[in-house]
């Protein structure tokens, strides 16, 4: 099966593009699956219900967060009803919502997501690593899921690629988001995970990770803010990865990256 997975939706502009052209996207990958981070998707910070809507509409099976999931209050209620809006899992007992879901593809297979944050520079939140093994235990790749997918929202790179290895062999491919930036380290792993540090994000590029730039500009410079962060509003490139899994094993044959419209240079798979 084919698994398209895009980076962090930056407000506006990035609504914009996937509404635009993800349905002609994943039509033009063949994709049976697809997973879109939406934590930036309100304004840049957040998500509302209405957002939400918007990214299922264009064509998104999963909604993933992070960090900024509860920065729109609504979503505290909102998500107990959404089923496919997920939380990172990690979020101690008792949060709202939830870090993982089973979910029928396209071509009738089921995909599991499992959602994480990374604990090094953020926020300390209970060991992703332990989160993902209770998720990885009660349903597990051949078993219980044709497909898994991990999107691990975290800043550390390092940390990223331990849980990679962590999860190699269990998981059809793990994404790293939140740094906005996409890496050039996709590969599969030894054991046949799909692997890439930051798959980037879908917004406007000229822009400091999809904002304004005057405004981080003069907080870096004079360590003084003068006035909200505001997400840019010009053409926004999608930015993510399409990996090809084995049917009879869930794991990835291939991977390859995504860049479509905006600054980025475009890629596109050639599979």
């Amino acid at each position: 099966m084919r698994i398209l997975v895009l980076g962090d939706v930056v407000g506006r502009a990035g609504r914009t593009a996937l509404k635009s052209r993800l349905v002609g996207l994943r039509e033009r990958l063949k994709a049976d699956f697809v997973v879109v981070n939406g934590e930036n998707a309100a304004g840049g910070f957040g998500i509302t219900e209405a957002t939400f809507a918007e990214l299922r509409d264009a064509g998104a099976d999963v909604v993933t967060t992070g960090n900024h999931v509860w920065d729109q209050r609504e979503a505290l209620v909102f998500i107990e009803r959404e089923a496919r809006l997920l939380r990172p899992a990690n979020f101690p007992a008792g949060t709202p919502g939830r870090g993982a879901g089973l979910f029928d593809a396209a071509n009738g297979a089921r995909v599991l997501v499992v959602n994480v944050m990374g604990r090094v520079f953020m926020d300390a939140l209970d060991d992703p690593f332990a989160a993902i093994e209770r998720e990885l235990g009660a349903c597990a790749l051949g078993r219980d899921a044709d497909a898994i997918i991990v999107d691990m929202h975290a800043e550390a790179t390092s940390e990223k690629q331990a849980m990679g290895f962590f999860v190699d062999g269990r998981a059809s491919l793990q994404v790293g988001t939140h740094t906005h930036v996409p890496t050039s380290d996709h590969r599969i792993l030894s054991g046949g995970t799909a692997y890439i540090s930051d798959i980037g994000m879908c917004g406007d590029y000229d822009s400091v990770l999809g904002m304004e730039k005057d405004e981080p500009l003069t907080r870096f410079l004079r360590k003084v803010p003068t006035g909200r962060f505001a997400p840019a509003g010009g053409e926004a490139s999608l930015s993510g990865v399409l990996v090809e899994t084995d049917d009879a094993t869930g794991l990835a044959r291939r991977i390859a990256p995504i860049r479509s419209g905006g600054l980025l240079e475009p890629a596109m798979p050639g599979f």
